[in-house]
């Protein structure tokens, strides 16, 4: 344990109190929401980003543990591993380093040198190595026999016994791994045989690029290695040899005889046979590595952003999935998403039927007292939509245009036909652009974050690493808004603190079988759903009129005391006391602190008694496009226009401004000044104006620039 908290704070610069606890409750299953929301006292105020720091290290170290382990018994299944090796070997703190002490033991049968060793060769590389002798020729003609036919080829074995040893050198290797970090060049050229090909073009920019390693931005980066899997580029990372092979025999050549000759060979053959290509490839390795730490934090802003999108809330809804020649599928929602209704049009050709459709929506909205319309913002989209603004409502109609990605992953997804069994593909669509109006964050938890189309070269970057950081990122959305416990889906339980997929089955079947759940106590009446899932979900978990009001608060079982004790000291109510600030700021929390619940906590509740279960989230507000726009081809330099934001990347941020190609804002044109981080000027969906730079209609490219 002490080992593993230092490592963690090397790390992270941690207060080591608030690290050993904060691993003390991990451990006990707790969750990062749980931790950070209702653990304040004991990780000293840590917040989520700072306790998925200390998971990310703690994990870390416990695989560098277990390799440590399993070198070990590697070596002593070996009989090799001496004191000093084995405490080297316990004291190392990073992988790169352990691996290189275990290289020396790590041979593989079928390298030249072991077949030199084979050949009875080691003790003429010693020799040389000694730089002692200087007829070398003479010396090598006596292990000329068996396989070693000639003294040219005993040499030649001697050499390939000591480019192994220089290649095991950890001083040698960290030199050219801090040459290859300081000065590497990374530099491409194309494949003649494809550099024509349709799908090559888009890497044109590099079928001849030349750049330091270490400054490249991760977008190119992780572009130019997609061009190389896809076999339009050969890429190439390369030091100055002159300089790594003087460095090497610096370290080793200490004479000037036949023996430092051979020596010399034997270092440039270390060098490009075994050096070079094993620590450029670890050197690709790791700015791969922080291009995808670069590219995942890209999305995870980007989905948390996305899932914590302005709901519109408990209104009913028609949704409309817009198409040409397959027509529109128009569904009717009521106010939980539940769907009433749905019908064909086609508005557009080849049918036309624009005056039957728009009789056919007035009609539906009536009937089902429709208070606002979701547009999917796919094909036929913009004449959908000016098609519907030309319906005249009885009431006042909101109108809004809703992202489809990930709309047809879900409708063909398992979570879809469950849901919806007797319908085809293009209802559930529809049903899925219409609640992703009412509320996107239990809508979109139901897609693979990976297919809903927010981030830079996410099929490019580590899956697992990516998968992992997308679940923490809809594992926090979910618990920093809380879930409904009586309307929530089976895939939107699954993300609450402690629950998971199983138990979320548990809780949904329940539910079914028993109705409605009328209290929080009731919740450990699911079967399977222990202590220890109810203390990490049960403060996550929402019902709507309740008895106990605190059962649609934030407010924690574990603290219900409390406030029932602050109420009584108020000579009032806990109804009464909820919403009542006046009330509340007169209370002396000093008064209330208790062993386990201090300060932090007490003012927690609080906050939350004044405004309890209070959506974080902004409502969703009405956007039109400028309805001239209608194709790339509508669109000339200095035009003003309005936009949406619908992606961030690290170079810049992409804008829908209600065509079908999306402009670029540059980093460089989002401010006049240094932009450091784009998020700190623009974030998901954010409705903006826009300029227009540059039109590449051929390359159907838009270069926009942020209007202040």
């Amino acid at each position: 344990m002490k080992l593993l908290v230092s490592y963690i704070i090397s790390n992270t610069n941690l207060p080591e109190q608030s690290v050993k606890n904060t691993v003390d409750l991990l451990n006990e299953d707790c969750t990062i929401p749980f931790i950070s929301r209702y653990r304040k006292e004991r990780t000293g105020n840590l917040d989520e980003v700072q306790i998925g720091d200390i998971v990310k290290f703690k994990e870390q170290f416990e695989a560098l543990e277990k390799r440590k382990k399993a070198i070990l018994k590697a070596l002593e299944e070996q009989e090799v591993l001496t004191t000093e090796l084995k405490q080297k070997i316990e004291s190392t703190q990073d992988l790169t380093t352990l691996e290189d002490l275990y290289l020396p033991y790590k041979k593989s049968r079928k390298t030249k040198a072991e077949k030199a060793r084979l050949n009875g060769l080691e003790p003429l590389a010693k020799i040389i190595m000694s730089q002692n002798a200087n007829d070398v020729e003479s010396i090598a003609f006596k292990y000329v026999k068996g396989e070693v036919a000639s003294v040219e080829d005993a040499l030649e074995g001697a050499r390939h016994i000591i480019a192994e040893w220089i290649n095991e050198r950890a001083d040698i290797r960290n030199n050219i791994r801090r040459q290859l970090e300081r000065f590497a060049i990374i530099s491409t050229k194309a494949v003649k045989t494809k550099a024509k090909d349709e799908d090559a073009q888009k890497f044109r920019d590099y079928f001849d690029w030349e750049e330091s390693l270490s400054r490249i931005p991760s977008h190119r980066l992780l572009a130019i290695l997609r061009a190389e899997k896809e076999g339009f580029i050969r890429v190439k990372v390369e030091i100055d040899h002159d300089r790594a092979f003087d460095n090497i025999e610096r370290r080793i050549i200490k004479s000037n005889n036949a023996c430092a000759e051979e020596i010399q060979l034997a270092i440039k053959d270390a060098y490009k046979r075994l050096l070079l290509p094993s620590l450029s490839n670890e050197a690709m390795q790791i700015a791969k590595d922080k291009a995808d730490e670069a590219a995942i934090t890209v999305f995870a802003k980007n989905l948390k952003q996305l899932l914590l999108g302005s709901p519109l809330g408990e209104k009913r809804v028609l949704a409309i999935d817009p198409g040409f020649r397959s027509g529109c599928k128009l569904v009717c929602l009521d106010a939980q998403g539940q769907l009433k209704y749905n019908e064909t049009i086609y508005p557009h050709p080849p049918k036309s039927d624009s005056i039957g459709a728009m009789k056919k929506i007035s009609s539906l909205c009536d009937a089902y007292k429709i208070e606002a319309i979701a547009i999917g913002n796919g094909t036929a989209s913009r004449e959908t939509e000016a098609l519907v603004r030309k319906v005249h409502f009885k009431n006042d109609m909101q109108v809004f245009v809703v992202s489809e990605a990930g709309a047809s992953i879900y409708s063909a997804s398992k979570i879809a036909r469950e849901e919806f069994p007797d319908y085809d593909v293009t209802v559930r669509g529809s049903v899925s652009i219409g609640r992703r109006l009412q509320d996107p964050l239990a809508e979109l938890v139901k897609i693979d974050a990976k297919s809903i189309g927010v981030g830079q070269y996410q099929h490019d970057v580590d899956q697992s690493k990516l998968q992992k950081q997308l679940d923490v990122v809809v594992e926090n959305c979910v618990n920093s808004v809380g879930v409904n416990i009586n309307s929530a889906s089976k895939s939107l339980l699954s993300y609450v603190s402690g629950i998971g997929p199983k138990l979320a089955e548990n809780i949904f079947n329940y539910r079914n079988e028993n109705g409605v759940f009328k209290s929080r106590a009731a919740i450990k009446k699911v079967p399977r759903l222990g202590g220890k899932a109810f203390e990490q979900g049960a403060a996550f978990l929402r019902i709507k009129d309740a008895e106990n009001p605190l059962d649609d608060s934030a407010v924690h079982p574990e603290s219900y005391a409390v406030v029932a004790k602050i109420a009584k000291d108020l000579k009032t109510s806990i109804k009464d006391l909820i919403g009542n600030k006046a009330l509340l700021q007169t209370i002396n929390l000093k008064n209330y602190c208790t062993e386990t619940v201090g300060l932090l906590t007490l003012e927690d509740i609080v906050k939350e008694l004044e405004k309890p279960g209070l959506d974080i989230r902004e409502q969703a507000k009405v956007f039109a496009f400028n309805q001239n726009i209608k194709t790339i081809n509508d669109l000339h330099e200095g035009q003003l226009l309005p936009g949406i934001v619908n992606n961030i990347t690290n170079f810049g941020c992409f804008v829908d401004v209600g065509i079908k190609e999306s402009g670029l804002i540059h980093v460089s044109n989002l401010s006049d000044s240094f932009v450091k981080d784009v998020n700190e000027h623009v974030s998901l969906h954010q409705q903006i104006i826009v300029k227009v730079l540059e039109v590449d209609v051929p390359r159907k490219r838009i270069q926009l620039k942020l209007h202040k």
